[in-house]
């Protein structure tokens, strides 16, 4: 085949939506940057930090995506796909790099005495959540409709801001509040966001490694291929199949079963045969190896 082994429109939305983030977190870093400095707030000024980590990983997402997308070539027979995952990966791993440099900072501001923060810092963080919130909705659904564990990564990085940003504003809130003495309730805000930053890198690591090492990916594939394969005539069932996701589409190995007496030309239409039926119900598969096995 001389297509690519990633749907090119897939990964086109793919990169429309990382570019939408990157543009929206240059604007979020600044201003959070800015209204942390002005208002003495570490919380904002670490969720800024995270902001600039969503650019650098949304770079990697968006490189990911275009060598996912590159054709099969004589070094690569199988396609490009796994750029994609390992992206994700990257991912996951700045955002624990992330949240190890915010919780250390945190540490350090909780020991040093400082300023309230500035009620204005809430209106900031308010409006930060809200437009992370529906990023991560926005990128999230083009994750899935695209089956892209890259794609969903970004968005989870999106949700893990603003996880940070909610955090932030009830530190600066209980700040506010309590009056003096509470002065380092953002700081403990922030080191308590690092927690769920580690935790939304795991949700974004684990199903990347998978893909990586070619766990069979989720979905009742046994039953869909046996049901797909019994359409086709002289075919008795399945014997055994290997499913692998690279990218955004699937590679299947199946065993067909089928009566012992046909000749090799019928046997070798059976599993052409097989192989446009398995291809047509999802188009997703970009390949299938039908093994004939006799009955």
């Amino acid at each position: 085949m001389e297509t690519s082994a990633l749907e090119p429109h897939k990964a086109k939305r793919g990169e429309k939506t990382t570019i939408t983030g990157i543009l929206v977190n240059i604007g979020l870093v600044l201003v959070k940057g800015l209204a942390g400095w002005l208002g003495h707030s570490y919380a904002l000024i670490a969720d800024a930090m995270e902001s600039a980590t969503d650019i650098i990983t949304s770079l990697f997402v968006w490189i990911g995506l275009r060598t996912a997308a590159k054709a099969p070539d004589k070094n690569h027979p199988f396609g490009h796909g796994k750029a994609e995952p390992l992206a994700a990966i990257l991912v996951s791993m700045a955002l624990v790099g992330a949240a190890i440099l915010i919780a250390v900072q945190s540490i350090r501001n909780i020991q040093t005495p400082h300023q309230i923060p500035a009620p204005f810092t809430l209106v900031v963080l308010a409006g930060v959540v809200l437009v992370k919130e529906v990023l991560f909705r926005r990128i999230s659904k083009v994750g899935e409709e695209v089956e892209s564990s890259a794609v969903k990564a970004d968005a989870w990085h999106h949700r893990s801001d603003a996880i940070t940003s909610l955090t932030a504003f009830v530190g600066i809130s209980i700040a506010l509040i309590g009056g003096p003495g509470y002065e380092s309730a953002d700081d403990w805000a922030a080191l308590f966001a690092s927690g769920f930053i580690v935790f939304n890198a795991y949700h974004i690591f684990r199903p990347s490694f998978g893909e990586i090492m070619d766990e069979t990916p989720a979905g009742n594939w046994q039953q869909d291929l046996k049901t797909i394969a019994l359409t086709i005539p002289q075919v008795r069932g399945i014997e055994k199949f290997r499913v692998r996701k690279t990218g955004f589409e699937y590679f299947i190995d199946l065993h067909v079963t089928v009566p012992g007496n046909l000749t090799v030309t019928q046997g070798h239409a059976i599993a052409h045969a097989v192989k446009a039926a398995i291809m047509d119900a999802k188009p997703a598969v970009y390949d299938v190896l039908v093994h004939i096995e006799p009955e």
